[in-house]
């Protein structure tokens, strides 16, 4: 059984660090949850999740606007978007007990080489790959379509066993919060495995304005969507990551059997949000260009999304 004497940290309290933390705060844990526009709300009315997996859950939760204010925390979940990185390092300085666990909730490669720099040497850094259907209804309301597992893998930190004990740790937490979630031995393999979905449906559904749905019913975005899907996995190869055999098939079929859903890019374009371009299309378009592996509709969605970013910024 997980011990619930854990205090746990939640930063960047949307759709992933809500959802989580709610969960987590659910099963008995001691969690703490970081606002910014939504304290007072939250504050005064606690989380709901409206989730066709677990049901409806209500629950009052500790709010802080202020990381300063926030007890010191064992776990610190990042649930902001990659974005936000060069914020958040002062914002766990904060919150984060000696030897905490710092696990960033975070799409895309290189997110964990940006923020290692900026944090104590105590403190351990994994990264976090979500499979998960969620988002944000109104001010402290989360809905949540489907799926919902999450897999750690351990980056960097003072662990003596390559960090395979903490990761693991960090999975127990999450079983016992009835999440599926199990520790990864190779976090590079697997930011490459969540880049064969984050490519294509993130992207596309900016460019093209349209859900999970309408792209898998149409012949040329089905066909988009696989060709993406196999740059991706000839990207990871290039950079010495062999994804598993059917590894993208398995994802596509996946997909064709989810609810219609919207990804998180199209949620931040609607919003005026930055998108979250370099984590996901830049990084491993680099890693994959110095491999000598040249990677041409996934950079032309990327050059694509990038006018789109830029434009609707200055809007």
């Amino acid at each position: 059984m997980q011990a619930r004497n854990v205090r746990i940290g939640i930063i960047g309290s949307g759709a992933i660090g809500g959802f989580y933390g709610l969960m987590l705060a659910r099963a008995g844990f001691d969690v703490h949850f970081l606002l910014r526009s939504e304290y007072e709300v939250v504050r005064e009315r606690g989380l709901s999740l409206d989730s066709a997996v677990h049901g409806q859950i209500h629950l009052p939760v500790q709010a802080y606007a202020r990381a300063a204010d926030m007890p010191l925390c064992d776990w610190l979940l990042v649930g902001a978007k990659a974005t936000s990185n060069a914020e958040l390092a002062p914002l766990i300085m904060q919150a984060a007990a000696p030897d905490a666990r710092v696990l960033l909730l975070q799409n895309g490669l290189g997110v964990e080489e940006q923020l290692r720099p900026a944090l104590r040497g105590d403190l351990h850094l994994l990264g976090g790959l979500c499979f998960i259907c969620v988002n944000r209804k109104g001010p402290g309301e989360i809905c949540h379509q489907s799926l919902g597992a999450v897999n750690l893998g351990y980056h960097s930190g003072p662990a003596q066993d390559g960090g395979a004990g903490v990761a693991e740790e960090g999975a127990g937490l999450f079983r016992a919060a009835g999440i599926d979630s199990q520790a990864m031995a190779d976090l590079d393999q697997a930011r490459w495995q969540k880049l064969v979905w984050n490519v294509p449906y993130n992207g596309l559904s900016v460019l093209l304005q349209a859900s999970t749905t309408p792209l898998m019913g149409d012949a040329d975005s089905r066909a988009l969507i696989q060709a993406l899907m196999a740059e991706v996995v000839a990207g990871a190869s290039a950079c010495g990551r062999e994804l598993p055999a059917g590894y993208a098939e398995h994802l596509f079929r996946m997909t064709e059997k989810m609810p219609d859903y919207w990804p998180s890019m199209y949620h931040d374009h609607l919003q005026q949000r930055p998108l979250e371009l370099q984590a996901i299309y830049a990084e491993p378009l680099a890693r994959a260009r110095a491999a000598g592996c040249a990677l041409p509709r996934m950079e032309a969605l990327y050059q694509a999304l990038a006018f789109i970013d830029r434009r609707g910024r200055q809007a």
